[in-house]
């Protein structure tokens, strides 16, 4: 019998739960997130959604694979534990989320991090199918990176690795990081940075930098799109960055597909043909251009990834190896 899953994203803004079978989300629940108040007073409430989910669509508990949830953070996949935070859910290093899963539903748990896990929902369900070398950028408040490596999903060491692509460095001296670091890719070229972007840049107007705080990248890209000349040089920049970070990427890991995620790819149009050019020229790739595309399944593609989860022998022997 072909069983269900759950899949459950952590966003900043929303959290995002699916119920999904054969490779298809069947239902989709959107929660606004309080991510600053942490996840424990969130539970309550994803708790609710899931049981409305099964609910609704008429699911016993007993038809029901398992439930995964995608962090944005640092985990152990293997015993399914938060092991760092940055500014999101700050307390998720606390819960024992694998219990909780257990008391309410009796059903196996699987947790790693958001943008590993949409990597991973490329993979098998979207841009990257039938690839054995991905690696995925997610743009948005941070950046977030998953890498697939000879077919396998890359973790290194501490669970760490291929998901810090938004830590890489692009400018030793430049602005500090949530992080700690300094000049990383996420500082110089994220959401959360964008008012320090452009109040930081002398090259800008004073009345464009005296309104730093009012403008997102939608509004940026809007303002650039009609010649504003302060908010293409905003925009310019922020694209200059991605594609240093994708050149460094293709160094580091040697993929056969860059796959660009996040909000900010409804300005494909202009993101995609500006990447291509700059990375075409600058990255050393001596036999094989790498391909730069758009994510196909755009914010589904984490929760997608729980079905992976818990169905895939491969999957399995991954998370026993990693």
């Amino acid at each position: 019998m072909i069983k269900y899953t759950i899949g459950i994203d952590l966003g900043g803004t929303f959290i995002k739960i699916g119920l999904i079978r054969s490779g298809k989300i069947l239902h989709f629940t959107v929660l606004p997130a309080d991510s600053e108040k942490g996840l424990r007073i969130n539970l309550p409430k994803i708790k609710d959604a899931i049981n409305n989910l099964l609910h609704n669509n008429e699911v016993h508990i007993s038809e029901l694979a398992g439930i995964s949830l995608a962090f944005p953070g640092i985990v152990d996949v293997k015993h399914c534990q938060v092991l760092a935070t940055n500014e999101k859910y700050d307390d998720a290093c606390e819960l024992n989320l694998q219990l909780w899963c257990e008391l309410n539903w009796g059903v196996p748990f699987y947790m790693d991090n958001d943008t590993r896990m949409a990597t991973v929902g490329e993979w098998e369900c979207g841009a990257a199918r039938g690839l054995d070398n991905v690696v995925m950028m997610t743009i948005g408040t941070g950046i977030g990176t998953g890498v697939i490596l000879d077919g396998r999903v890359l973790y290194g060491e501490h669970y760490q690795a291929g998901s810090l692509g938004g830590h890489f460095v692009v400018d030793y001296k430049g602005r500090k990081c949530s992080c700690g670091n300094v000049g990383c890719v996420e500082a110089l070229s994220s959401s959360f940075f964008l008012s320090s972007i452009i109040k930081d840049n002398t090259k800008l107007t004073a009345s464009f930098r005296d309104k730093a705080d009012c403008y997102d990248f939608e509004e940026i890209f809007s303002l650039a799109s009609r010649g504003d000349i302060d908010a293409l040089l905003v925009r310019n920049e922020c694209m200059d960055v991605w594609s240093a970070a994708i050149v460094t990427y293709i160094h580091a890991y040697d993929p056969q597909v860059i796959v660009l995620g996040g909000g900010i790819m409804k300005s494909k149009d202009v993101i995609l043909p500006y990447i291509r050019e700059r990375v075409e020229r600058l990255a050393w790739c001596p036999t094989e251009k790498v391909k730069i595309v758009a994510s196909e399944l755009g914010d589904n593609a984490a929760v997608l990834a729980a079905e992976y989860s818990f169905t895939s022998k491969r999957r399995k022997n991954e998370i026993l190896s990693a």
